[in-house]
């Protein structure tokens, strides 16, 4: 695999959103897109509705522990957002990254 790029504009989050597939667990909503880029660019998201900005960024800071355990083993070529939702801010890395790796396996990012 190639490197793993940051998502932070608003118009790749959107294209992502409308036009990749959606692949949604209690904890986490994963929306995945292939790109013309061969790099895997990766973007994480947790909306007011998760908590106040202290447990939005143990959201965010739990999925991009568990992103940074399980994406060096998935393929390039695609770009990636992750969604907090409530359920996350309870759970560890490890919770997450299980569920990461099934919801990525699904998408097809991992040979089998």
């Amino acid at each position: 695999m190639g490197s793993i790029a940051v998502l932070n504009q608003n118009g790749d989050f959107r294209r992502v959103y409308a036009k990749g597939r959606a692949f949604v667990d209690p904890a986490l909503v994963t929306y995945v897109l292939k790109n013309k880029r061969g790099c895997l660019r990766c973007g994480i998201t947790a909306s007011k509705k998760i908590g106040c900005a202290v447990e939005r960024n143990r959201a965010r800071r739990v999925i991009r522990e568990a992103a940074r355990e399980v994406l060096p083993g998935a393929s390039g070529g695609f770009d990636i957002v992750f969604v907090a939702r409530s359920r996350t801010v309870r759970l560890k890395s490890t919770d997450i990254a299980r569920v990461l790796r099934r919801q990525l396996k699904e998408a097809g990012l991992f040979g089998k």
